[in-house]
């Protein structure tokens, strides 16, 4: 390929109308962007996506955040609540191979935009929903933020100390990864599609069943054993050594060493040999019971040194630990850079640092064509199409 050449992305082609506001729904359709699909974003008129205006703004009073979520997406606006609005949302349907959206269940159907009203004339149409509760069961129409869904579906209750509060995450976890379902279902789709002669289908995430996935083996290990997971603070259940360690000037590492001969290796480095050829200590069952005693000569050993030679020793001897990053942290790690984890957009003449979007794809990478746009920036662009 010539230098020069723009590589295709795999989703060129593909059109996508996002309906809906805020963080699930939008955020696949920024990923589905990234990787090339053509994806009209409808907003209402006046301040648009509350998005816009979340956390941090730049001197226009725009979110930062918006930039980056509503890459690549062309923009307009479109009052669904009123009859001439919904009658352009239905041709902007039918001209689209996937719909996205984001609403209460049942607000589609309201407007007049559900799944069956385009069954007969848009058969082909991937109509993928996201709610906090799915478009069915008792749940179904609840009001469901990622906040509630996290504690619903599992994530929270096992996270944070024994004995105190759950503890969420400085993040959106549960609608990052509602987001990530859905971009999923899509795929699944297009390929079963594909298979099927042409044929969509109802794509239906819940953003509290995106959480339940990822809970491993707590489900089996209850119906198994009658073991309730419970939170277990910088530890991982069941599994020795994995931990937290602090080091010096208040400063903290992460180590896992609980493969077998990771750990004699480990236990080596911290000048506990003693620990590495003890029979208590031979297999994780044994580290998971005496727990304590390990962490607690770890730690005793870590708090010696500083972050960078801990990770230096432990480099060394091929024993997996890493540092607690904050963004700065990222910005200046030559690792992250050189696998281009950072992507710069134009913002009014000004650069904009925003994260590029994995997984990599070798031959049709995606990319970040443009930042999220001014409002209702494509409305003449889009429905000058329409007439």
């Amino acid at each position: 390929m010539a230098t020069d050449e723009v590589p295709h992305r795999p989703l060129e082609g593909l059109k996508v109308l996002e309906m809906g506001q805020l963080i699930a729904g939008p955020f696949a359709g920024c990923m589905l962007a990234y990787f090339g699909a053509e994806v009209i974003k409808i907003e209402p008129p006046g301040k648009g996506d509350q998005l816009r205006h979340w956390r941090v703004l730049d001197a226009g009073g725009t979110s930062f955040w918006w930039r980056s979520v509503a890459r690549n997406k062309r923009c307009i606006t479109l009052d669904l609540r009123s009859d001439e609005g919904r009658d352009i949302a239905r041709q902007l349907v039918l001209r689209s191979d996937v719909l996205l959206e984001n609403f209460r269940p049942g607000t589609m159907e309201k407007w007049g935009l559900g799944p069956r009203e385009f069954s007969q004339q848009h058969p082909q149409l991937i109509y993928t929903r996201v709610s906090g509760y799915g478009q069915s069961g008792p749940y179904s129409n609840r009001a469901g933020f990622a906040s509630a869904c996290e504690g619903i579906g599992g994530f929270r209750y096992i996270n944070g100390h024994p004995g105190e509060a759950p503890v969420r995450p400085n993040l959106s976890m549960g609608d990052t990864l509602a987001a990530m379902n859905a971009v999923i279902g899509i795929l699944l789709a297009l390929v079963a599609s594909r298979r099927l002669g042409g044929s969509g289908q109802i794509v239906d995430v819940a953003i509290y069943e995106a959480v339940y996935n990822i809970l491993e083996s707590v489900v089996p290990e209850y119906d198994g054993a009658g073991l309730i997971r419970q939170p277990s603070g910088t530890t991982l259940t069941g599994i020795v050594p994995t931990n937290t360690y602090p080091c010096r000037e208040g400063r903290y590492v992460v180590i896992g060493g609980n493969g077998d001969s990771i750990f004699k290796r480990l236990m080596h480095t911290i000048g506990r040999d003693d620990l590495g050829a003890d029979p208590r200590l031979a297999d994780n069952a044994g580290r998971v019971r005496h727990q304590g005693e390990v962490d607690g000569a770890i730690g005793e050993w870590s708090g010696r040194h500083s972050v960078e030679e801990v990770l230096g020793l432990l480099e060394a001897a091929g024993v997996p630990a890493g540092p607690i990053y904050n963004v700065q942290d990222m910005l200046e790690d030559p690792h992250f850079q050189a696998r281009g984890l950072f992507e710069d957009v134009d913002v009014q003449g000004k650069n904009l640092k925003i994260p590029a979007i994995t997984p990599r794809l070798q031959r049709t990478p995606g990319r970040s064509d443009w930042a999220g746009p001014a409002l209702g920036d494509h409305n003449q662009e889009i429905y000058q199409g329409l007439l």
